[in-house]
């Protein structure tokens, strides 16, 4: 049987338990690393072990513990880093100050090489990943689906059972389960999803079960 396009392995960063995600092309055995927050040398073992070259850094959202160290892995891999959506400036200007109290020792401001939005792709070897904007827990969040694996990297958007904070500074509500339903919920409820802290899910499962947006809770049953 030939091997699936698209391979991704979970290494849970900081202490926050951020999941970082390594994704690779299995034909051309490049890769990317989604949200690398920290403990980096950790990441490129976990590379080198699965002989993933590093092509790219993508980025969901500027919460520390998901880019708070990914400007350095930059500079020590001479990549380009793709994303957030330029909402998130802010919130990435702060990592200076904010890395210390989160146990993100390297933390440092960074420009990503491409800003992101609705509507935008982006590609790791030969495959390709549309991206949604899908703001809420942040102003800038974005979203990395690769339709073909019906697999998404989510974020902190959505969890098995949960959703996204939205009592940090520009977080909304409304704008969240907005973008919840009518972002995700349309690339298909077979579609897996990693999010940014705890299991994987899929749509279909959080349509059904869960307590924030299970289509029950949301028509009010």
């Amino acid at each position: 049987m030939s091997k699936p396009p698209l391979q991704a392995v979970i290494i849970p960063v900081t202490p926050l338990q951020q999941n970082c995600t390594l994704l690779w092309c299995t034909r051309t055995m490049l890769g990317a690393f989604v949200d690398p927050g920290g403990d980096l040398d950790r990441l490129m073992t976990v590379a080198e072990q699965h002989n993933v070259t590093i092509e790219k850094l993508l980025v969901t959202h500027g919460h520390i513990d998901h880019c708070g160290e990914t400007g350095v892995l930059r500079e020590r891999l001479g990549v380009p880093i793709e994303g957030p959506h330029p909402d998130d400036k802010f919130w990435i200007d702060m990592h200076a100050v904010s890395g210390p109290q989160y146990g993100v020792p390297l933390a440092a401001p960074f420009t990503p090489d491409r800003w992101l939005g609705q509507g935008d792709t982006v590609t790791v070897g030969d495959l390709v990943f549309e991206v949604h904007h899908c703001p809420g827990h942040t102003p800038g969040h974005v979203v990395f689906h690769h339709k073909a694996s019906d697999l998404a990297i989510v974020g902190d958007v959505i969890f098995q059972g949960s959703i996204g904070r939205t009592d940090f500074p520009k977080g909304n509500h409304a704008d969240l389960i907005a973008a919840i339903t009518t972002r995700l919920w349309p690339m298909g409820g077979a579609t897996a999803f990693i999010p940014g802290h705890g299991a994987m899910s899929t749509f279909a499962a959080e349509r059904r079960s869960n307590p924030y947006v299970a289509d029950s809770v949301l028509a009010g049953g």
